[in-house]
């Protein structure tokens, strides 16, 4: 796959040629490992759990969000249920330190996709994938897959299959009061 790039002085333009390599870049990532596996492009943001939610009617928990992470000099991406949030004290036993959120240039920078499309698929390096055990409890989940308007529809497995993921537990559910 070949892309042309052209300057731009107007950002705006810029910045959908950027999302569209992101998403060129997954697509290929699924036509190369799993064919069987549709990219979903719509005309509504998924960049955020609850747009995302609502796009693709599920639930907040089957929507994987995907965090982009520094501990010391080790960067790496870790997905979670849409509901699940990172518990920094779980976080030490598995990466021996605090974790920081990588800001959303930085994380673009190594991931390849925008703030809203992070995802494990078609990164322009390979990255250490992690997913947390709060996504175990859905068969199927929905990640975003490069763009703010972009996901799939996967087997939880088989994501992890696929980006050679390695389960942790480092998140907590929010409480539900009664």
């Amino acid at each position: 796959m070949s892309f042309q790039i052209i300057f731009a002085t107007n950002s705006q333009r810029f910045q959908t040629l950027t999302y569209a390599m992101s998403l060129a870049s997954v697509r290929q990532f699924f036509a190369d490992r799993a064919p069987d596996i549709e990219v979903l492009v719509t005309e509504t943001s998924s960049a955020t759990v609850a747009e995302a939610a609502a796009t693709h009617g599920v639930e907040p928990g089957r929507i994987a969000k995907t965090l982009s992470l520094r501990v010391s000099d080790r960067t790496f991406l870790v997905v979670t249920s849409g509901t699940a949030r990172l518990d920094h004290r779980k976080v030490k036993a598995p990466f021996g330190g605090r974790a920081s959120m990588l800001g959303g240039a930085e994380a673009e920078a190594i991931t390849g996709h925008p703030v809203g499309g992070v995802c494990p698929f078609g990164l322009i390096a390979p990255l250490p994938v992690y997913l947390d055990i709060s996504l175990k409890a859905f068969d199927e989940v929905v990640p975003a897959a490069g763009a703010r308007n972009s996901a799939v529809r996967i087997k939880t497995s088989r994501m992890a299959e696929l980006v050679d993921a390695h389960w942790v537990d480092v998140c907590t559910e929010p409480s539900v009061s009664p």
